[in-house]
């Protein structure tokens, strides 16, 4: 093999490397100490933020605020609510923002969010609510002007839009409202990411666009969740996985092997931030971040008191 081919071996890293993490709130008690094992697991990489994803139901969205407060109050992590437009008046939103800033949250990743019906529903906004995700960062900004603002990006582009040029155009607006990052929707063929880098800078577009990766704990469940939001399936991610339906152990160690391979290569490529979709689970996102580089820090989280 020849040497140059994994510049990241050699060369010594000269910016250095952010990580972020995302979860989700837990519905049992079985998940609630899977999440927060993972989170202690993870916090000693010192990540830029943690985000935790949002629901629209009463109870979902309760679930995210309540580990939004755990974090705040258990860890010295920095938390990152997601926030979306739907189900919900932009009064009612906006009383969100505020309660969430009242509780020391600065960030917040603001979404369109799915349809209210799920999955190959149309998308209506909230008789009253903000139309899209522009809208929101816009009444974010405008109740904390303060609060970072992070939105979505789509290297093969949203599900809804036309093209990738009327993606390119929506990002335009979120950054035009306020957003100062956008973290993709996870892809495998990195070409994709960097081909969508060149046509949204092209366009004026400056601010940070952080890659989105996902180590594949379940393929199958993966490629559900792929068709919903976008993300094409190589055939080749198709064979690595081929057969290993009933094979754990091996499965866990094909999904390092292709996250390692391609966040590896695209920290080759310059690329010094990176966002994992941790599905609340550590083994695989630690052991990529040790691969990248990164080494547990001095100043550790507080360890997470019991609930």
């Amino acid at each position: 093999m020849n040497s140059s081919m994994r510049a990241s071996r050699f060369a010594k890293r000269t910016k250095p490397l952010n990580v972020s993490f995302e979860f989700f709130p837990p519905n049992t008690d079985e998940m609630e100490r899977t999440l927060w094992s993972s989170i202690e697991r993870l916090a000693p990489l010192g990540p830029n933020f943690v985000s935790v994803t949002y629901g629209a139901g009463g109870t979902t969205r309760e679930r995210t605020h309540a580990t939004v407060r755990r974090i705040i109050g258990d860890t010295g992590l920095t938390p990152a609510a997601h926030l979306t437009c739907v189900g919900a008046t932009r009064e009612e939103v906006d009383e969100i923002v505020r309660g969430y800033y009242a509780a020391g949250v600065r960030h917040i990743v603001a979404l369109r969010g799915d349809p209210a019906g799920g999955a190959g529903d149309r998308y209506q906004p909230h008789p009253g609510g903000y139309a899209n995700a522009a809208e929101l960062t816009a009444g974010i900004k405008r109740i904390a002007a303060d609060i970072e603002v992070s939105v979505s990006a789509y290297p093969e582009k949203h599900p809804d839009s036309a093209t990738v040029d009327a993606d390119i155009d929506m990002l335009k607006a979120k950054v035009d409202a306020g957003a100062s990052r956008a973290i993709t929707q996870f892809f495998f063929e990195n070409d994709f990411y960097f081909h969508y880098l060149e046509r949204v800078r092209a366009r004026g577009i400056h601010i940070p666009i952080v890659p989105g990766l996902i180590p594949v704990q379940n393929f199958q469940t993966m490629t559900r969740f792929a068709a919903r939001c976008g993300t094409s399936v190589p055939s080749w991610l198709a064979e690595r996985f081929e057969g290993l339906e009933n094979d754990v152990a091996t499965r866990k160690l094909i999904a390092i092997s292709v996250a390692a391979e391609q966040a590896l290569d695209l920290l080759d490529q310059g690329v010094n931030d990176f966002h994992f979709y941790t599905m609340n689970r550590a083994d695989l996102v630690y052991a990529i971040c040790h691969l990248l580089g990164l080494r547990p820090q001095d100043m550790r989280a507080p360890a997470l008191q019991a609930s």
